[in-house]
């Protein structure tokens, strides 16, 4: 400072030194004064957070941290060492947490309320999965500071604010799948006062204190910005008795609602395009079995499953379009296609397939047929609404529930082997379905960035895709090989043989009524058969006939299989 100032220009300098100060004095009370936490004495958070880069600091923006984040969580020491609560063996898991940041009057100061999930923090023989924590704090965005404490309401206690949380695809689908796919509302009031966590929120306060930075956007993530959320949780017991467990650190990232949102769409235009693919190869088989005989040879329980199936698919869809209002259009264009391959193509072969079975219904008047219509019908919603009930009562074992309803082929295969019918199914049928009906429990059982928040399991994804491939190379082998080609000869049925040896010097005709020409009487030759009434065609004009109708072309008594 120069001393040979003049007195009117060292005031003004001392003036413009204490104005500043004043300045930065009156504006460090309002920020210090509003953090949840208790004070302490040099807490650590506090040294994590002064420990934080403040390089970039820069012409501060208000950021917007609404949003989702995901990312994990781990224990600040190598072990947990708590001795309150032992339960807690894990060291490190998955986190998610949900936040709504209101502005305030102060200015530079956002009110934040939310909620954080932990996954993986009880070892699973407590059968109690995750914890989750309710939290309320202020954001301080000039220095990018998030102080929480846990909401002491009611649990389900949202303010106006809240309404990005209940309308949030991320987190609504997350419920859906919850509800649907993991579990029910009554096993989670089970578990919550089973869960350590119950006693946990009785005996611990939570502090969070977290440093928010923003990551650089890229093409592909549209113009919404997103943010890393690292920070530290700590839990001092209500008694002042030490803490409940050691520091836990926080390591998350925003979500991208629209690329999430993209998933969601890319999933149900999928869904839509299998139905499709389904369609066509339903048209297929429909075609490779448009006679009577040929309708008969398919299992009427290998269609109707798969009816069932499609029906709950459809159902699901329709349930989270509703439930989920951005995404109606997108759902309810999957539910659309899954209704028409039940309700139309589906259910249209299952009926040509009862009536294939029932020739001699046809005569019996349209009454008698009317109430046999109805029994089926009640079948098979009734075995529809039962299913419903009976997975909701089994919520715990619902993948040896999938499997089971996958095992869509095994009703054919038996009725192949009883009655050694002949390629009933066509190959493709046979691929395509096996192929196409895999392509939505693997994506929500196998993918690991599913959009409906399901830990993949590729254990009973392998399981599930060997137990398909397994039931279709016995089709296909039946197909080609016969319909009981693993089964020993000696413990087969006695068979009608249609080369049968004859009485050569009976009289018999010597025209094949189906083609009109004459026929080889030579025992050598295989171009004869005879049917069990003792009529003679010739192999090729009869088995094209059984193809159409098991009936003998000049008695009209039945026949056998061939």
């Amino acid at each position: 400072m120069r001393f040979d100032m003049v007195p009117s220009e060292r005031f003004k300098l001392w003036l413009r030194i204490a104005l500043g100060w004043w300045i930065f004095l009156l504006f460090l009370p309002s920020v210090t004064g509003l953090r949840p936490l208790r004070e302490r004495t040099r807490s650590w958070g506090d040294e994590w957070l002064t420990r934080k880069d403040e390089t970039d600091s820069g012409p501060f923006s208000q950021w917007n941290i609404t949003g989702t984040y995901r990312g994990s969580w781990k224990f600040s020491d190598a072990a947990n060492g708590s001795s309150r609560f032992p339960d807690i063996r894990k060291t490190t898991g998955n986190s998610v947490i949900e936040l709504v940041s209101t502005p305030t009057k102060i200015t530079g100061v956002h009110y934040v309320q939310g909620v954080i999930i932990f996954h993986d923090v009880f070892d699973n023989e407590y059968n109690v999965g995750g914890a989750q924590i309710r939290v309320e704090g202020v954001y301080i965005w000039p220095f990018r500071q998030l102080r929480m404490v846990a909401n002491s309401g009611k649990e389900g206690e949202l303010n106006q604010d809240g309404d990005y949380i209940l309308s949030n695809p991320y987190h609504l689908l997350g419920v859906f799948s919850s509800q649907v796919l993991q579990d029910s509302s009554r096993d989670k009031m089970w578990r919550k006062k089973h869960s350590p966590m119950h006693d946990m929120e009785k005996h611990c306060n939570i502090e969070i204190a977290a440093q928010l930075s923003r990551l650089p956007s890229t093409k592909n993530e549209g113009e919404h910005d997103r943010f890393h959320l690292e920070g530290l949780m700590e839990s001092p017991s209500t008694d002042d008795d030490g803490d409940c467990f050691s520091p836990l650190l926080l390591n998350t990232t925003s979500v991208n609602i629209e690329v999430y949102y993209n998933k969601a769409v890319n999933y149900t235009l999928m869904v839509t395009f299998v139905s499709f693919l389904q369609v066509l190869l339903l048209i297929r088989q429909m075609e490779h079995s448009s006679t009577q005989s040929g309708a008969a040879k398919v299992s009427i329980l290998l269609i109707g499953q798969q009816a069932i199936m499609d029906a709950y698919l459809c159902l699901l869809h329709l349930t989270a379009g509703i439930l989920v209002e951005s995404l109606f259009n997108a759902f309810a264009t999957a539910a659309f296609f899954k209704f028409v391959v039940f309700s139309i193509f589906e259910m249209r072969y299952l009926l040509t397939i009862w009536k294939a079975n029932r020739p001699l219904s046809s005569g019996e008047g349209w009454e008698a047929m009317r109430r046999e219509l109805s029994v089926l019908y009640s079948r098979f919603y009734g075995i529809l609404l039962g299913g419903i009930l009976l997975m909701y009562e089994f919520h715990h074992h619902l993948k040896p529930i999938l499997l089971l309803i996958y095992s869509f082929w095994i009703p054919q295969i038996i009725t192949n082997v009883i009655r050694d019918s002949r390629k009933p199914l066509h190959p493709h049928y046979i691929l395509g379905i096996s192929v196409t009906r895999l392509a939505i429990p693997l994506y929500v059982f196998g993918c690991p960035n599913n959009f409906m928040r399901i830990q993949p399991d590729k254990s009973w994804c392998v399981s599930l895709a060997a137990f398909i491939g397994l039931q279709a190379s016995v089709l296909l082998l039946q197909h080609y090989l016969g319909s009981r080609w693993f089964i020993p000869r000696q413990i087969l049925p006695e068979k009608y043989s249609y080369y049968r040896r004859f009485n050569q010097d009976a009289r018999h005709a010597m025209d094949c009524v189906i083609c009109m020409t004459s026929i080889d009487l030579n025992q050598r030759s295989n171009d004869c058969m005879v049917t069990p009434c003792d009529h003679f065609f010739h192999s090729g004009c009869l088995q094209r006939w059984m193809d159409i109708k098991m009936e003998c072309p000049t008695c009209r008594r039945s026949l056998p299989p061939a």
